[in-house]
């Protein structure tokens, strides 16, 4: 109930910011904002994290994208940028959009559907030489892509080995912009190049990164604003007290913790905050390669002895949401509904059962209170990681598990996980887009570059293409359950929470909607104006 009266909340306030865009809006003015930490680097294609997205998405367009003044992502609202229209053919294993004509990139060249080929060639790693990319961490997402084919200069066709009805969704996500062909893939990270509302002007490490007004862009009359500065502040306290004095006129998304809220409130009253689920989930990781951890046994230990509801006490004061590995409702589609969940392992209310369980299963093999197993837990070095890490380590010595903590800069941290340099980790993983082809090609099945854990189950893959060709929403969530059980029951990547947080603003800032199943999706930019 809390969760609903928190959604509906956030929608009346997404109404107020629709109506201020009702007004006249106004151009100019430099939007600020305190970033918290560094982007490994500014290519939201080589990256997994909102510290990229969120600065960066401004630069590019997509094809379509989530129309960004609905509070909700969906299919059924989506906005045309590159493309102009869009349609499947019979057997829906084709998908031809229609480009939009005279879109230059900023630095003057036109775009054509070469540059939508080479996007997606390269995202199913056939880019060679300077176009390849580093990382790749959404490749796993067009695993059922054939072939992106142009049909001349304006008009592309995506070919599918098969129906997947997820496929226009994924292209709509905040992660799926389009480069250009002529930039390389290192020019991306430091200098990119987009068709979007703002053109890039500096990255500085441990400073700022600066945006600017495309003057051509092709939107008439967009943007309004003339610039966005971001301001890197690494200590959240310090960015929180840059927006208490008015150096910034949001805060970084979701990063006012609701003990916070009460000092944000109180020392800024006229300040619009907005509580909101995320889409981003804090998790268990596991290295299922690294001895001990290659005993199941173990793994299963420690997920019977997350106590989530501490969790969740502690980090949201109770504002967090439990579910398993997909988003749970209301705010989620496709989560398992709360009587399904409390049947899988270690879901239950009754803790000490579990950690008996728990206990029994580390006892047996050959540890105790005076014997413990000691460990690092790896983190991000970033206090929404840091947090929660603490808890884990504290709950963990109640079953004989020892844990130091292991901060691992930004830059550094996904490499690391990448390479399953670590033994047990505490993660945060965020869905771009609230669709189970998402959540369970790129964090569970085998191969991907993002399953961090190396939990691979063939039986498990072939459940993932079941519901992933489903087209039945009823159907295919009942696949989507059934997969979820079995990711519980494996331990593949056990889930502590569904992250609820707050992002607070000026009530000058004006034509922002703040969306409540993805944090990823939103930040062109382009309605964006300052009422001052």
């Amino acid at each position: 109930m809390r969760q609903v009266r928190m959604i509906l909340a956030a929608t009346s306030i997404a109404a107020v910011f629709a109506s201020g865009v009702a007004f006249a809006q106004k151009s100019g003015g430099t939007l600020r904002i305190a970033h918290r930490d560094n982007p490994p680097s500014a290519s939201i294609h080589e990256e997994a994290t909102i510290s990229t997205n969120m600065p960066f998405m401004a630069i590019f367009n997509n094809l379509v994208v989530f129309d960004h003044q609905e509070k909700v992502n969906s299919v059924d609202k989506l906005q045309a940028e590159l493309a102009t229209s869009w349609a499947w053919n019979a057997d829906r294993t084709e998908l031809t959009f229609k480009l939009r004509d005279g879109v230059k990139w900023h630095d003057g060249k036109p775009f054509t559907s070469a540059d939508v080929v080479c996007t997606f060639d390269a995202l199913i790693g056939k880019a060679k030489g300077n176009m390849a990319m580093r990382k790749n961490p959404r490749q796993v997402w067009y695993r059922n892509l054939k072939e992106t084919r142009a049909n001349g200069p304006l008009e592309v066709t995506f070919v599918l080995e098969r129906q997947q009805p997820s496929f226009i969704a994924m292209l709509a996500s905040g992660y799926t912009p389009i480069y250009a062909c002529h930039v390389s893939a290192t020019d991306m990270r430091t200098k990119p190049i987009g068709t979007g509302p703002f053109k890039f002007v500096e990255f500085k490490r441990n400073e700022s990164i600066k945006l600017v007004k495309n003057p051509d862009y092709w939107r008439t009359g967009r943007p309004y604003l003339d610039a966005i500065e971001w301001t890197i502040v690494p200590n959240r306290s310090t960015r929180i007290l840059a927006f208490v004095a008015g150096h910034a006129d949001i805060t970084f998304d979701s990063d006012v913790t609701f003990p916070m809220l009460k000092d944000v409130r109180a020392q800024v009253p006229k300040a619009v905050c907005e509580a909101r689920a995320t889409n981003v989930s804090t998790n268990l990781i596991v290295n299922n390669e690294s001895p001990p951890f290659n005993n199941p046994d173990i793994r299963k230990a420690m997920a019977l002895a997350l106590d989530r509801k501490a969790f969740s006490k502690i980090i949201a004061e109770g504002n967090d949401v439990t579910g398993a590995s997909m988003l749970p409702p209301p705010a989620g589609v496709w989560g398992m509904p709360a009587d399904e969940l409390a049947k899988l392992p270690g879901y239950g209310d009754d803790m000490a059962k579990n950690l008996a369980a728990a206990r029994e299963i580390m006892t047996k093999l050959g540890y105790s209170a005076a014997k413990p197993l000691k460990i690092r837990v790896a983190t991000r070095n970033i206090a929404i990681y840091r947090d929660p890490a603490v808890i884990l380590i504290d709950q963990l010595k109640q079953i004989f598990i020892e844990g130091e903590l292991d901060p691992v800069d930004t830059p550094v941290w996904y490499p690391k996980v990448l390479k399953k340099d670590y033994q047990v980790g505490l993660n945060l993983t965020g869905a771009g887009v609230d669709d189970p082809d998402v959540q369970f090609y790129e964090n569970y099945s085998c191969g991907s570059e993002r399953n961090y854990t190396g939990y691979c189950n063939k039986e498990l893959d072939a459940m993932i293409d079941a519901q992933s060709r489903e087209p039945d929403v009823e159907k295919r969530k009942r696949l989507v359950w059934a997969v979820e059980r079995k990711l519980a029951d494996e331990v593949a990547r056990p889930i502590i929470s569904w992250n609820v947080a707050n992002t607070c603003m000026y009530p000058h800032l004006k034509g922002l909607v703040l969306q409540i199943n993805s944090i990823y999706n939103g930040w062109r930019f382009d309605d964006v104006w300052l009422d001052k």
